[in-house]
């Protein structure tokens, strides 16, 4: 989806920030992509980059995917020829054993799509790379895509969500109305038509009410893997007489939020880095405009 002009929301919402406050979303947007710590170990499939492992991982993942080989500071699988179900039939089954060996956490019984190159938007009429366990990329540092929704009220406040303690990643902390990943098959409005029903019970008539804020890639390293994600932000008006209802037990609560409150939440941490990337992105625009 094009960028397209900021609604009036989001313009009140940046016009309450104080200059300060519009430099530290510029310096978290500046620094979103983090440098690979120096152990870490280049995955690629022939000549092909896929992504970045850590170092036991990628001592696990080459004791047991077929056809691999540990070089300097690059594990080398020579799978390039196959086709794509072939190598994701292949690579699959690797992360289901490193799961039964306790290597990966989290299993969704969900898939992703990783594309090769810098492609920001997904296609689902071209064939992806590999399409994998969700739960796999973050362990092999693919570089996934997600959704992230700003949804405003009329008088320029932010909804925002608090992820369930009960979360396997990021518990407690605060998200935006919705946010969530990119699942294959999916293109960007039907993951945000499903995600917005599912974490906020609102339902979306029209593609359209999505107002495109651009998208933003972050990478950081986490206790389970190499983060590679490409955030595609939208901001969305939601009427003065609604109030978010979860429905699918991720978030445990919501709070309609001033800027200046937004701020001082991102300023204590208590936002996913993340969600308060996706702020940053869907703020700025109308921070200039």
């Amino acid at each position: 989806m094009p960028l397209t002009i900021p609604a009036a929301q989001a313009r009140t919402f940046a016009a309450a920030l104080a200059a300060p406050e519009r430099l530290a979303l510029e310096v978290l947007r500046a620094n979103a992509r983090q440098t690979p710590p120096a152990d870490c170990v280049a995955l690629l499939c022939g000549k092909q980059m896929l992504g970045q492992l850590l170092s036991y991982h990628a001592h696990a993942l080459a004791s047991v995917l077929p056809h691999c080989v540990l070089q300097a500071g690059a594990l080398v699988w020579n799978a390039s020829h196959e086709s794509p179900a072939r190598r994701s039939a292949q690579l699959q089954a690797t992360l289901l054993q490193l799961r039964n060996q306790g290597h990966i956490n989290g299993w969704r019984n969900e898939a992703f799509c990783f594309w090769p190159g810098v492609d920001a938007n997904p296609d689902t009429q071209q064939a992806a790379f590999l399409q994998i366990e969700r739960a796999g990329f973050r362990f092999l540092g693919l570089m996934s895509h997600a959704v992230h929704i700003n949804g405003f009220t009329p008088d320029g406040r932010m909804w925002c969500g608090q992820r369930s303690a009960g979360k396997a990643t990021d518990p407690g902390m605060w998200d935006n109305v919705t946010a969530g990943g990119l699942a294959a098959g999916e293109t960007l409005a039907n993951c945000a038509r499903r995600e917005l029903w599912e974490e906020a019970g609102y339902r979306l008539q029209a593609p359209q009410q999505l107002i495109a804020a651009g998208r933003v890639r972050i990478s950081r390293a986490t206790p389970t893997g190499w983060h590679d994600e490409m955030l595609h932000v939208f901001n969305l008006v939601l009427s003065s007489d609604f109030v978010p209802c979860n429905q699918d037990g991720e978030v445990q609560s919501f709070a309609c939020l001033s800027a200046p409150a937004v701020m001082a939440q991102l300023a204590a941490g208590q936002f996913t880095a993340d969600a308060a990337l996706a702020i940053a992105q869907g703020i700025l625009p109308a921070a200039t405009s």
